[in-house]
């Protein structure tokens, strides 16, 4: 080969070391650990799913996604539908949503169940519907068969009427009756409520309806007096939730203020952060960590608010869908929403958030099943490892790194040590993460670096779980663990969710691979805050 050739060829070579260099990188990180004591604290069941009253013919964008189901048309005896709440052990589900201030029951007094319509001047453009009794003992009998904890949305608009001066504000005290004919026949038939909400986004500035903050307060009080004489026993005794809406300071601020001690047990709140369902730029939100962190300051204000007035009572995430009108075709029921979604997990839990109710189990683009065929969508599998793996206690977490890789990390659900939740929203970078255990008391301006820690990577037997879209696909309803498509079982049980065990003896690192989400359970991290209570 003359010399000519021999330099087209290294240059060659090295052109193409730095176009594929351009198209893939590795970065080193080092993740400190605090975990000395928690930051936060979640409910031993902080995932939750939502259920909805919508009918088929709910549309936005000349698409109608809900299909069949809406509570009152779902299919409570299919086997993936069974299986996939059977699979949490147990799964918390909220039955509520846009529909539900216009739902009255078929009990005591109340013998007519008109079916809900299209109504051009309705709320949400629907007339008033109805809970059948026969239904409502077939949605019982399919959560008891399943082992759901259940929120029951109750209907606070009735007795109440539009104000002459504002039609979005309604006015008047609730009118229990209906509502206490449901509930007497649901403690007589042994049904098992774990929590009650009073009313839908009818807080702050309302969507379709809004209450003023002080009658709320007297409203959700009354709830509370009805719910302590039916249930008399404490220890069995359903929670009472509300408002159901969007945060606002001065509404908040004013009805947790008017409310007495022990009054409400859960408040809750709704989040749709990623703007409407159609946005174009909806698979731009869902991977960038700026705009995923700007709803950052509503959680602390919630949490804030709540430890404030009242202490008591633990905030929620009671529905969040993302994208609102029932979530975008082409992204919310994908792998990339998975960004978004499991973000907003470990977030929400750093702010002191008890649950977070993910809008919906099934219905609309947003679902965490297939709105037809029930097969589970990517998030479902998100969210099942975080039941499986992420425990109650929420442990500091920090690295110098690049913004699109983001990091949570919990007391582990079993056992001692603590479970990593890996997010890189980076589509060419891979990170090599290292753990360092920051055992320091001190606070952090005092805090001399690389005092009292401990660089554990050659000691840690760990168990990982790598989420990947099928064929690279960001936007697949195809999610890979650990290179594996996860698929039904031919008798339509949810998969083994197997991890990749990493033996103690290596010190290699976390590999976590571009457009990737990672779950890592280490058991014998040192963590003082996810050790037994001493006594």
């Amino acid at each position: 080969m003359g010399v000519n050739q021999c330099v087209k060829v290294t240059l060659f070579l090295s052109l193409l070391v730095l176009f594929c260099s351009s198209f893939s990188s590795s970065e080193d990180v080092k993740l400190k650990v605090k975990g000395v004591t928690n930051i936060a604290t979640t409910d031993e069941n902080f995932i939750c799913a939502t259920l909805d009253w919508w009918p088929s013919n709910k549309c936005d964008y000349n698409q109608c996604p809900w299909g069949k189901a809406g509570i009152l048309n779902l299919d409570l005896n299919n086997t993936i539908l069974s299986n996939a709440i059977k699979a949490f052990n147990p799964l918390r589900i909220r039955l509520g949503g846009s529909l539900q201030d216009q739902i009255i029951y078929q009990f005591g007094k109340q013998k007519h169940c008109p079916t809900m319509r299209k109504k051009e001047n309705g709320l949400f453009g629907f007339s008033v519907g109805c809970l059948p009794k026969k239904r409502w003992d077939e949605v019982n009998h399919f959560l008891n068969k399943t082992g759901v904890k259940f929120t029951f949305g109750l209907n606070a608009l009735v007795g109440k009427k539009n104000s002459k001066e504002d039609q979005l504000n309604w006015k008047g005290d609730w009118n229990p009756n209906n509502a206490i004919s449901l509930m007497k026949y649901t403690v007589s038939k042994g049904y098992n409520i774990d929590s009650y909400e009073l009313g839908n986004e009818l807080c702050s500035e309302g969507v379709s309806a809004r209450i003023d903050s002080v009658q709320y307060a007297k409203d959700i009080t009354k709830l509370r007096h009805i719910v302590n004489s039916l249930y008399p026993n404490a220890t069995t005794r359903p929670k009472v939730m509300g408002p159901a809406g969007f945060y606002g300071k001065e509404w908040f601020d004013s009805f947790l203020q008017h409310v007495g001690p022990g009054v409400i047990d859960g408040v809750t709140h709704h989040i749709y952060n990623l703007g409407a369902g159609v946005d174009r730029d909806l698979i731009s939100k869902v991977q960038d960590p700026y705009f995923l962190s700007k709803i950052a300051q509503t959680f602390k204000d919630v949490s804030t608010a709540v430890k404030e007035f009242t202490p008591w009572a633990g905030a929620w995430v009671g529905e969040s869908g993302g994208a609102y009108n029932s979530g975008g075709k082409d992204v919310s029921h994908t792998f990339v929403n998975g960004f978004w979604y499991l973000d907003q997990l470990g977030m929400t839990s750093t702010f002191n958030h008890k649950v977070y109710c993910r809008q919906a189990l099934i219905g609309g683009n947003y679902a965490l099943l297939n709105t037809t065929s029930f097969i589970p969508n990517p998030d479902y599998y998100g969210a099942l490892l975080w039941h499986r793996l992420m425990g109650t206690n929420v442990l500091s977490i920090s690295h110098d790194s690049s913004s699109y890789l983001r990091t949570y990390a919990h007391c582990s659900k079993q056992g001692n040590g603590i479970t990593l939740l890996l997010i890189n929203m980076e589509n060419s970078t891979s990170f090599d993460v290292s753990l360092v255990n920051d055992m320091n008391l001190y606070p952090e301006e005092l805090a001399s670096e690389g005092v009292n820690t401990v660089n554990l990577m050659d000691s840690l037997k760990r168990e990982e779980y790598h989420l990947t879209p099928k064929d690279g696909n960001i936007q697949s309803d195809v999610v890979l663990l650990n290179g594996t498509p996860l698929e039904l079982t031919k008798s339509k049980e949810i998969p083994e969710l197997k991890p990749k065990i990493v033996d103690a003896s290596s010190s290699s690192p976390i590999k976590v691979a571009p457009h990737s989400i990672v779950f890592v359970q280490i058991n014998n991290f040192n963590a003082p805050a996810c050790a037994p209570p001493t006594k």
